[in-house]
């Protein structure tokens, strides 16, 4: 049997990481600049996070969600205190599509409508609900159904207040910064009116914070510099460090019921473990205000690089657009510079997702192999997805 071939695959295998560092199998290190798609929050092989782990898969591992695990309460509420949500509920599943489609899902059940309006650019995962309200066609097959899916544009409160007017909708969905599209922020001012217009027409609120979320912008959620609060938050990505759990975060406003959602493996003994840990690393190191002053500082060595026309994101989620392709620059950055940095459906940006525990070394460190690469973009090379 052979992989079903679905991914462009970078032609490096990473055997060990180290905070912001991974090492390939001949033993060269790299920067990791990308963590994953934005996965490694606590950096690579955190002892605490190693320990905690280790620990309890001496005791055990696993057991399905029909007994008491008792972690998944100190996850809960540790994920609540950090977050600013201590009354909303809490969903454990085991990937960021799982953990919108339960989004999508509960807000159908609470309102009895099944329209969705979501974002051009929108990325909410692979899965059939929520590649239904992903802004790629190529990726939706014909059984995921998307004629009850509208795509508007940010910032067009006109064109949204008159989709909720027809009182079919259940919910917007939205990412509290684009990731995939190349890391676009709906604004401060859009996702307030946006917070307004569904409380005024009874649409819940869906805020995809799976890839922004967890501390990655300087704040725990994207959505939070615009001081509004959403109905339902979805988390994943950095959630587990590289562990799988996601989380569905859920207004006190919606009542469960037995059987109304359900998973085999979502919070499992494991990954509560990783989940914790990763919030008590967030916590003692204090990295969403370090994330905050580090994002700072990089952005201000960035905006003396004269190649990049536009820095977009906030914190540690960073865009950095140029006049052309940045497929050959981040072949040079891999391997010549030796940084890990990822691409978008914007191919003019280079997207930045590091560890939470970057430091301005790094950054540093990433501003000089940056500048050197942009030195050799003239130099033929070939080109990787």
């Amino acid at each position: 049997m052979k992989l079903f071939d679905v991914y462009p695959i970078i032609d490096i295998e990473p055997v060990k990481g180290e905070g912001c560092y991974v090492f390939d199998k001949d033993g060269e290190k790299y920067l990791d600049l990308y963590g994953g798609h934005a996965v490694i929050s606590v950096g690579h092989s955190h002892p605490y996070y190693v320990r905690r782990i280790i620990d309890q898969i001496k005791l055990i591992g696993f057991y399905s969600n029909s007994v008491v695990i008792s972690l998944q309460d100190e996850l809960a509420q540790k994920l609540g205190n950090i977050s600013g949500y201590e009354d909303y509920f809490l969903f454990l599943s085991n990937s960021g599509a799982e953990a919108n489609e339960n989004a999508l899902k509960l807000a159908s059940f609470h309102t009895g409508k099944s329209k969705v309006i979501a974002f051009k650019g929108a990325f909410h995962g692979r899965t059939s609900g929520a590649v239904a309200v992903t802004d790629n066609p190529a990726i939706a097959a014909p059984l995921n159904f998307r004629e009850h899916v509208t795509f508007l544009n940010f910032g067009d409160i006109a064109a949204l207040e008159n989709e909720l007017k027809k009182n079919d909708t259940c919910a917007v969905i939205i990412e509290g910064i684009q990731g995939v599209s190349g890391i676009v922020e709906p604004g401060i001012q859009f996702l307030q009116q946006l917070s307004a217009l569904c409380k005024k027409y009874n649409v819940i609120l869906i805020l995809d914070e799976i890839q922004s979320g967890y501390g990655r912008t300087g704040r725990f959620f994207a959505h939070q510099y615009a001081e509004i609060k959403p109905d339902i938050i979805t988390v994943a990505k950095g959630m587990g460090n590289g562990f799988p759990i996601a989380g569905t975060i859920i207004s006190p406003a919606f009542k469960a019921k037995h059987g109304l959602l359900g998973t085999t493996f979502g919070g499992n003994h494991l990954a509560c473990v990783a989940a914790i840990a990763v919030l008590d690393i967030i916590a003692d190191d204090r990295l969403i205000e370090s994330v905050a002053n580090v994002g700072e500082y990089l952005v201000e060595k960035l905006k003396r690089i004269p190649e990049i026309k536009t820095i977009r994101g906030k914190g540690l989620m960073l865009g950095l657009e140029f006049d052309f392709p940045v497929n050959a620059l981040r072949e040079i950055l891999i391997k010549e510079e030796k940084v890990f940095t990822g691409s978008s459906s914007d191919k003019n940006v280079l997207r930045l997702l590091p560890p939470l525990t970057m430091g301005e070394t790094e950054a540093d460190l990433f501003i000089g192999r940056l500048t050197s690469a942009l030195s050799k973009i003239a130099t033929p090379v070939s080109v990787i997805s």
